[in-house]
């Protein structure tokens, strides 16, 4: 251990506040780097706010030096949930960050390891989140422009702070991006025309009128269409309305699409406002000037960035060209009306474990952006090591 470094856990008001403040201060002369709302990472740390601590178990750290100067943070926690759904017991480290210094790092990365080797587990994956993966999940390694809302952006050397300490590739995280242009490939053209001239499918997007029907709705197809994915649980009513009721004061109904066939719900795509474009306005502040900002932004349609949040499509409809098709009717509805704000779409978290999902994204004339990686490090370093497994 070097000696002019000291590990301390988060346990008082003060270490909290030094683990919040912390990026504030590595960060600030990256243009890139949007500060998080502070109410969005102390959430994560919260057990009346966060259910993971309901099935789960995390602790905090600060690393200081000499002086007493933060230089370093880590979280480590486990998911009883998930804890069999691989060969080895498997916990998880996120929220790290750390000036570049190797011996630094290894000392998060191993009070990490030794915490959850505590507690019974025997692997760890990291940088993760204590809750969903759709945020602060991966590591970014390409394309450092600004980042979306509750994704990760950190330095280009932290990719070697892990991979030198041993963490192996577990799977990329890739989000795609196209302008909002109305011109779509001819391939997704026939496709789409396909299913569009068939009377049986329907499309539109939604009516606040009809906000129940849609909740339900949208809980159908995604509990079919992504329940089989590793770390996804089923989605309940109260929770789709709790995440509708989340997402309501955002919600524009011209960017969420439905297909219908036979009347039932087959398929959704999600789009949202890209919230950091108006949150890097406010400094990780949304308190009364933070609020009074984000009023203005709205107003004043700033944001032109939207944010492709879920695509979901029920096996049985999968690969018949819906995806294309609901692409087309967004297309003709909106983009061709010059007042339609967004100017671009990014597609957000799309693991390489899902190549039909990848292929989806590009037929639609998505480009790779931006990567992230999901690492995994076995505390035994003599078993053999398995890269999440690819959905058929």
């Amino acid at each position: 251990m070097k000696q002019n470094f000291q590990i301390k856990e988060v346990n008082d008001k003060d270490t909290a506040r030094k683990f919040l403040m912390f990026p504030v201060r590595l960060y600030k002369n990256e243009k890139n780097w949007i500060r998080p709302l502070d109410k969005d990472i102390e959430k994560v740390f919260d057990p009346k706010q966060n259910k993971y601590f309901r099935r789960g178990k995390c602790n905090r750290w600060i690393l200081v030096d000499k002086n007493g100067k933060t230089i370093g943070r880590v979280a480590a926690f486990f998911d009883r949930k998930q804890l069999k759904k691989y060969d080895q017991p498997t916990g998880g480290m996120g929220f790290f960050e750390c000036i570049n210094d190797k011996e630094a790092a290894f000392m998060l990365f191993d009070q990490s390891k030794e915490w959850l080797k505590e507690q019974g587990l025997e692997a760890m994956d990291g940088p993760i989140n204590f809750g969903e993966r759709h945020q602060w999940w991966g590591l970014l390694v390409d394309g450092f422009y600004e980042p979306n809302y509750c994704m990760p952006y950190n330095f280009k050397y932290y990719r070697d702070l892990f991979e030198s300490y041993g963490f192996k590739l577990f799977f990329n995280q890739f989000t795609f991006r196209r302008d909002m242009s109305p011109e779509l490939d001819e391939v997704v053209l026939r496709k789409a025309q396909k299913i569009i001239s068939n009377p049986d499918y329907r499309f539109s997007h939604l009516e606040k009128r009809n906000l129940e029907q849609h909740i339900q709705e949208f809980r159908t197809v995604y509990n079919k269409s992504w329940v089989k994915h590793t770390g996804v649980s089923e989605m309940g009513s109260a929770q789709a309305k709790a995440l509708i009721k989340k997402i309501k004061p955002i919600l524009e109904p011209k960017l969420l699409w439905f297909a219908y066939y036979k009347d039932e719900p087959v398929a959704f795509f999600l789009m949202l406002p890209e919230l950091n474009q108006i949150f890097k306005h406010v400094n990780g502040k949304l308190n009364l000037v933070g609020k009074l900002k984000f009023l203005y932004h709205k107003q004043m349609k700033t944001c032109q960035k939207a944010l492709g949040t879920i695509f979901g499509v029920v096996p049985e409809h999968q690969g018949k060209g819906v995806e294309a098709a609901i692409i087309v009717e967004f297309v003709e509805n909106n983009l061709r009306d010059p007042k339609f704000q967004y100017k671009e779409l990014e597609m957000n978290w799309i693991g390489d474990f899902n190549p039909k999902m990848i292929h989806v994204v590009k037929q639609i004339g998505g480009k790779s952006h931006k990567t992230h990686i999901t690492y995994r490090y076995l505390f035994d370093r003599t078993k053999e090591f398995k890269r999440e497994r690819f959905i058929e």
